[in-house]
């Protein structure tokens, strides 16, 4: 029994009150307690795990694969070994079921701190998971979720395209019903996990029909990476986060039975859409975990460095800068944390999702340049540990949604609620 299994059945009669799978429902029950900003012990103590895992085995070996580029499988297989991964998946497919976004979070942030990267490569997994968990069929579930407990295997999800990302309705990927089968033809891009994962959720227009609505025009597959015409890229040599592994894959005629079709025809835009309130929450923890690893850094730096006699932390210029990180650190915490509980309770988080990945996501940015700046020369060195941070701060501006694409969420939800209201 692996650290966070014995943590988690070990509290188990007082540990969720609630499901912790989204549900496609509109159903939005109420919690009996209000908020508490105190973890309770076993999220201390998921959370002290997280900490030591990323002390003892990602921040000492974060530097060589940001510079050789390779996938952590290592790294990766003792995150596994210890409950680090697949937190989510039901019990009835072997897993503990019962942790929430809220921990996911938890320990991603103290992930993050240590390697974004590497993070990515161990948590990617949860975005290939999540439309399985949350409209996959028990069958399905156990077949395919149940694999990720039997050994260290991970999935990922296809939905962008080389002209479809952040506007995803504007996929072109096809699949096209043959008797029992779907025959799969397009091409994927910037797939975390593309090249290593088991399978795949895919993102496909079944309805050929250019008038169909987004919200019927797209159906959700599993997908076997080693079927007959699945092929991954070459891996994508990045800016930052190099420990992920990120490629374009092919699908050219791959024969999908039906038992892998996730719902029924036309129910895939739901799903993918349903996936992002559970997964951006995460993504803006990740942010924060290494916005907080930038103060920390600038923070140290500042009582060693001298100019004029003086640490420079006791430079005014200096001080005020690090006080602005302290506040986007905290209040980036606070967003994700609210998002996760949301969507923990079983309530609609659509727009608070979208503020935790925009918040963080514009903090981690500003935290890298401003350590970078705190930090001088030096800080454009690759010997001084700011100038990764900043490397691979750019993609949470970009990936799960671009923050202009979260800003486009939050207005039209703010602006339909206000419409309704005035109704």
């Amino acid at each position: 029994m692996n650290p966070i299994t014995q943590i988690v059945r070990a509290s188990r009669p007082i540990y969720k009150k609630f499901s912790t799978s989204a549900s496609l429902s509109s159903a939005k029950p109420i919690p009996p307690t209000g908020y508490c900003f105190e973890l309770n012990d076993e999220q201390k103590a998921l959370q002290e795990l997280a900490r030591k895992f990323t002390k003892d085995e990602i921040i000492p070996n974060a530097a060589h694969y940001d510079k050789t580029g390779e996938y952590p499988w290592p790294i990766v297989k003792k995150a596994w070994s210890i409950g680090l991964m697949n937190s989510h998946i039901p019990e009835h497919c072997g897993g503990m079921g019962n942790m929430g976004v809220f921990e996911e979070c938890l320990m991603g942030e103290e992930m993050s701190f240590g390697c974004t990267g590497i993070t990515v490569a161990i948590g990617g997994t949860n975005l290939g998971q999540a439309p399985v968990i949350l409209a996959g069929t028990k069958e399905q579930q156990k077949k395919y979720l149940g694999r990720l407990i039997e050994e260290p295997l991970v999935a990922a999800y296809c939905v962008t395209e080389p002209v479809a990302g952040s506007d995803v309705a504007g996929i072109k990927t096809r699949a096209e019903k043959k008797g029992d089968e779907w025959i799969l033809n397009g091409q994927k891009m910037w797939i975390t996990n593309g090249g290593v994962a088991n399978w795949y959720f895919v993102l496909a227009r079944t309805n050929p029909d250019p008038k169909c609505p987004a919200s019927k025009a797209f159906t959700g597959f599993i997908v076997e990476r080693e079927w007959p015409g699945v092929t991954p890229g070459r891996k994508e040599q990045n800016m930052g986060q190099r420990a992920s592994d990120t490629r374009g894959i092919t699908f050219e005629d791959v024969r999908i039975p039906k038992e892998n079709v996730l719902i029924g025809e036309g129910a895939g835009f739901k799903i993918a859409m349903g996936t992002f309130d559970k997964t951006r929450p995460p993504v803006g923890a990740g942010a924060t975990g290494l916005a907080a690893r930038a103060l920390h850094e600038a923070t140290k730096y500042s009582l060693e460095r001298k100019t004029f006699g003086v640490p420079i932390a006791q430079h005014q210029a200096v001080a005020f800068i690090l006080a602005d990180m302290a506040v986007g650190v905290e209040t980036a915490r606070l967003a994700w944390m609210r998002a996760a509980w949301m969507v923990d309770h079983g309530q609609k988080n659509t727009v608070l999702a979208s503020v935790a990945k925009l918040h963080a996501s514009e903090v981690a940015n500003r935290a890298a340049s401003d350590a970078v700046q705190i930090f001088g020369g030096n800080g454009f060195n690759q010997d001084y540990p700011v100038e990764k941070l900043m490397r691979d701060a750019k993609i949470y501006q970009i990936y799960e949604g671009t923050s202009q694409i979260q800003r486009l969420i939050i207005s039209r939800e703010i602006l339909a609620a206000a419409k309704q209201s005035n109704a």
